[in-house]
């Protein structure tokens, strides 16, 4: 069965005080488009997400979302610069001798001046943490591929459904076909009958007139060709590989196809079946972009 390019996924795992939520979303493409969306202290999952997105879908534009919480207060560290604290308290000597005032060090204001003290977060052991969103992405992966499996099946369902409706219509033109040169003649034959008048009429040049409209207006190609486009189209959807443009492509030749018909029958029955047709293949061409 074809699967769907759209759908929606989520997953959740958790590693050493972070927990990581991925999200899923997608929407029709021509090619496969892999947006990601992440904290910048894990941007170097960056690639090995497309990695996996694409080893598991072709079509599509997916959206990645992935969120990270802290569950457990991460131990800081805070660092005194020494040599700099130093440097202040010197300074502060100098100047308050220039000035002639006193000066007495105060430490709680000396760490309050910039760089004495900074807070050293721990370092995150990404190859670790990359467990837990591995994990987390890869489920959502599956329920974001259960979805457009399920979405491809009812698509599946409904085109195969138009192609059954379309091939009724065919099988009407194709019924309806025979009588067009049959028509003809009578009609050719009333009207020359008309103009003559008492005079007798020339058979052999009726017959030759009727036998170069029969094969000038002969659609038998065009109908074996369309029922082979059917056939493929069916087979297509019934398989397990990307049917998206191959579908594509055999919805032009169907169109092309039929305008043909309805272009050298010039009758109005079969030409009501065109339209109806057509309108069918349109209606095709609209779900088939939804395809991968």
């Amino acid at each position: 069965m074809a699967n769907s390019m759209t759908g929606f996924g989520r997953g959740e795992a958790s590693e050493n005080g972070y927990q990581f939520s991925v999200e899923l979303k997608s929407v029709n493409h021509r090619f496969l488009e892999i947006i990601v969306r992440l904290p910048r202290n894990f941007a170097s999952f960056e690639e090995r997400i497309r990695k996996t997105l694409q080893e598991r879908f072709q079509r599509g534009r997916i959206e990645v979302y992935v969120n990270v919480v802290e569950t457990e207060g991460r131990k800081r560290l805070v660092k005194v610069d020494k040599d700099l604290a130093l440097s202040y308290d010197k300074t502060l000597k100098d100047l308050a001798l220039a000035l002639h005032t006193a000066h007495e060090t105060d430490i709680y204001r000396l760490v309050t001046l910039p760089d004495v003290l900074s807070v050293v977060e721990p370092e995150i052991d990404l190859d670790t943490l990359w467990r837990a969103c591995a994990e987390s992405l890869l489920k959502a992966a599956d329920g974001f591929g259960q979805m457009r499996c399920s979405e491809g099946e009812k698509l599946t369902i409904d085109l195969l459904q138009r192609l059954d409706l379309i091939a009724e219509y065919l099988q009407t033109i194709t019924e309806r076909a025979p009588s067009v040169v049959t028509d003809y003649h009578e009609r050719l034959q009333e009207r020359i009958q008309i103009l003559l008048g008492e005079v007798e009429l020339d058979a052999t040049r009726l017959s030759n007139e009727v036998v170069y409209f029969a094969d000038r207006a002969s659609i038998t190609e065009e109908l074996v060709r369309f029922d082979s486009h059917l056939t493929q189209s069916r087979e297509a959807l019934r398989s397990p590989e990307l049917v998206g443009r191959k579908l594509d492509f055999l919805v032009q030749e169907m169109n092309r196809e039929i305008n043909t018909i309805g272009s050298k029958a010039n009758d109005l029955r079969i030409g009501q079946q065109v339209v109806n047709v057509k309108s069918e293949l349109e209606k095709i061409r609209e779900q088939i972009q939804n395809l991968e």
